[in-house]
């Protein structure tokens, strides 16, 4: 039986993990900002008319949007997209012009833009550390417990009891390893390197492509060999003072899955159909803090990964695309013409609607909108 925890569960869970990912990062832009000595005009959570809000005695406006899809952190002198000094700016009295943003060093215009999704790293560290302490660091051995029959693993040769060292060239420490790697190259020959009775091996093997559906109904692809694991999960404590570097590992590990999965997305590999958008991340948000507090905590650190490797992508409004003509401004020496800077911030942010266009109707299709106008024009 399919469980439903309700559209109620789902908004709520959507606002309590998007809202505090979204405050943390807009505070890493401000903290970064206000170290710096650049006053910040506007912080909001979310877009569009103002919900509620107050001014601080920095002059600051801290408010709510009725659209809560993101937020952002307006900087004193911030009022073009080059960042770039404009007759207004100019216009400015001297003391009210040396705290805007424009009036900081390159360096330091970097650090602000970066601090956002910085801070978004960290609080994934951070949990994922916490979850470390508390239950060890743990790990699946990449070991086959057994095989499914007329598999790809059973076609290629391989037998219960192997130990994998490495697939398709990369070699393997755990079993989850091999999962997020089999998972993305469906219909994929590799190369699997093992040892079996201590001899070492290899064979070449074709990924299949496993449909399953989960208990809320969400039915998902991927690519699988058929192994099963063991049921083995070797735990090592660690210390307090471990912990953040169990979390930075994680947190590696888990950027390294996102750009592989870009670069099987950008190769055919990965149907666009995968991606997903905010009526997906509420779903799963209720999903998940329906099954827990611990499950929920850490699908918000999945999802701060997330936002943070996003906005580091190089695209014009988003803060790596900022970081992009920073640097190509540190190399030049001079900074990107503000024509080029107009263009460039037209063409990304036609790039992020039409995304969100494609994200949406992938969410609707998950949710079974189209079959269900489909039945009904048939």
């Amino acid at each position: 039986m399919t469980e439903n925890p309700g559209f109620f569960l789902y908004l709520i869970a959507f606002i309590l993990i998007i809202g505090p990912l979204v405050f943390v990062h807009e505070l890493g832009h401000y903290a970064a900002g206000r170290y710096f000595g650049i006053k910040a005009e506007a912080f909001s959570i979310g877009f569009g008319r103002e919900v509620a809000g107050f001014t601080d005695k920095r002059g600051t406006r801290w408010k709510f949007g009725w659209l809560p899809l993101g937020g952002y952190v307006k900087f004193a002198g911030d009022m073009n997209p080059a960042g770039q000094p404009s007759p207004e700016w100019l216009a400015l009295p001297a003391a009210e012009r040396a705290q805007t943003f424009q009036a900081k060093p390159l360096w330091q215009r970097a650090i602000v833009v970066a601090a956002g999704p910085i801070t978004n790293f960290i609080v994934a560290i951070a949990i994922l550390g916490a979850f470390a302490l508390a239950y060890g660091e743990g790990k699946r051995p990449p070991v086959a417990a057994g095989i499914a029959a007329n598999s790809p693993a059973a076609t290629a040769g391989l037998k219960a009891g192997d130990r994998f060292v490495a697939i398709g060239g990369r070699e393997v420490d755990s079993f989850n390893d091999m999962l997020m790697f089999t998972s993305m190259r469906a219909g994929m020959s590799v190369r699997i390197d093992y040892v079996r009775d201590g001899l070492p091996g290899s064979t070449q093997a074709v990924i299949g492509k496993l449909v399953e559906k989960d208990r809320f109904g969400n039915v998902t692809s991927r690519g699988y060999l058929g192994i099963a694991p063991t049921d083995e999960i070797i735990r090592t404590p660690i210390a307090w003072w471990q912990a953040p570097a169990s979390g930075f590992r994680q947190t590696v590990s888990l950027v390294g899955t996102m750009v592989d999965f870009l670069g099987q997305l950008i190769m055919g590999r990965v149907p666009v159909s995968e991606l997903g958008g905010p009526l997906r991340i509420a779903k799963a948000s209720g999903e998940h803090l329906s099954l827990g507090f611990e499950a929920f905590v850490f699908l918000a650190a999945l999802i701060s990964i997330n936002l943070g490797f996003i906005n580091l992508l190089p695209v014009p409004v988003l803060d790596g695309g900022h970081l992009l003509f920073y640097a190509v401004e540190a190399v030049r020496r001079k900074p990107v013409e503000p024509e080029v800077m107009e263009w460039a911030f037209r063409g990304g942010m036609m790039a992020i609607l039409a995304l969100m266009l494609l994200v949406t109707f992938n969410d609707l299709g998950a949710f079974g909108v189209w079959k269900s106008l489909a039945g009904l024009i048939g």
